[in-house]
């Protein structure tokens, strides 16, 4: 839209998102950071939508968090070793060493703690993003137990950092259902391939969580084993099916990100053409045609076209102009 707004809020949220409703924009779940007025003007305007939440951030903290204090655990690694060099001087030259020792003691307690710190959250924020957010995992019932496991974990280590963990746990919690709407989404689309099949949902969240595993290892060819076994000539037509539903079950606004880095190039012009230049912008990249996509429908069209499902001139005639065209 790259509308320019004097208010980011629920009001402004709201008519836009109102406005795209009216131009045909009925999206089953919209999925959204945790920003609190996207929230309320989508809620305002859409009604019962769904806006689950973009597992990116909830990723991003925890791992910013893990990468914190691995960064304070080497810091303490550094201070003893400057304090055992400065020992090991004083031992040569003679000298009494019993005022550092105290320094250098508790030096060495801090580094114990620091690096087992570090480690659990490292094992945390892992199990969080390859286990608990991925798509490759089980059930929405079980995703949600053991996310309430790496909370209270958390949580039991909070006095040994309270300015850092305790935010996270907070933004955790909070978020927790949110974050984890994409797997009730695929436990519905499961159940639903599973009664097409005749096929209990277990082999359907079983083949899920198969995807998960390298294909290289040994692991993935014992659960697959396992599997052809149980399904027989069903496997890869059900395997087919739950690859398919994944890469169609979206769990981040990864779309609108990417758009974000395609435009920031475009907005240092500002400066020289001033605001209405957004008008130009947005107006070019609604009607330019994409010249390949991934999606072959997609191709020889526009965002404008794909949307309305209506053709329309290029994007020059539009603005009154002529193309150049070779004879």
């Amino acid at each position: 839209m790259l509308s320019e707004v004097e208010h980011c809020d629920e009001t402004t949220w709201g008519v836009h998102l109102l406005e795209l409703a009216e131009r045909g924009l009925h999206p089953d779940y919209t999925v959204a950071d945790g920003g609190l007025a996207l929230r309320a003007g989508q809620k305002a305007a859409w009604g019962s939508v769904p806006c689950h939440g973009d597992v990116f951030h909830g990723e991003r903290e925890l791992g910013q968090l893990a990468s914190y204090l691995s960064h304070r655990a080497a810091g303490c690694t550094a201070a003893v070793a400057i304090l055992e060099r400065k020992m090991e001087r004083l031992k040569k030259s003679g000298r009494d060493g019993r005022t550092l020792s105290g320094r250098l003691n508790s030096a060495r307690r801090a580094r114990v703690r620091a690096v087992a710190l570090a480690d659990d959250v490292r094992l945390l924020s892992d199990w969080m993003r390859q286990d608990i957010l991925s798509l490759a995992g089980p059930d929405l019932n079980s995703r949600r137990g053991l996310f309430d496991f790496v909370i209270e974990e958390l949580a039991k280590r909070e006095p040994l950092c309270p300015h850092r963990i305790e935010p996270v746990c907070r933004l955790l919690r909070r978020q927790r259902d949110d974050l984890l709407a994409f797997a009730g989404v695929l436990d519905e689309r499961f159940a639903q391939l599973a009664n097409q099949m005749h096929l209990p949902p277990r082999d359907m969240h079983a083949l899920c969580q198969l995807q998960g595993l390298d294909r290289n290892g040994p692991a993935y060819w014992q659960q697959a084993g396992r599997l052809i076994a149980r399904l027989g000539e069903k496997f890869h037509v059900a395997q087919a099916a739950v690859i398919a539903i994944m890469h169609e079950t979206p769990r981040a606004s990864s779309v609108v990100e990417n758009l974000n880095s395609r435009l920031r190039p475009y907005f240092f012009l500002r400066r020289q053409l001033g605001d209405d230049y957004l008008d130009l912008l947005r107006f070019f990249l609604n009607h330019h045609r994409f010249r390949r996509s991934r999606r072959p429908e997609r191709a020889d069209h526009s965002p404008a076209e794909l949307l309305t499902g209506q053709n329309h001139p290029h994007w020059l005639e539009l603005l009154g102009g002529q193309p150049f065209r070779r004879n």
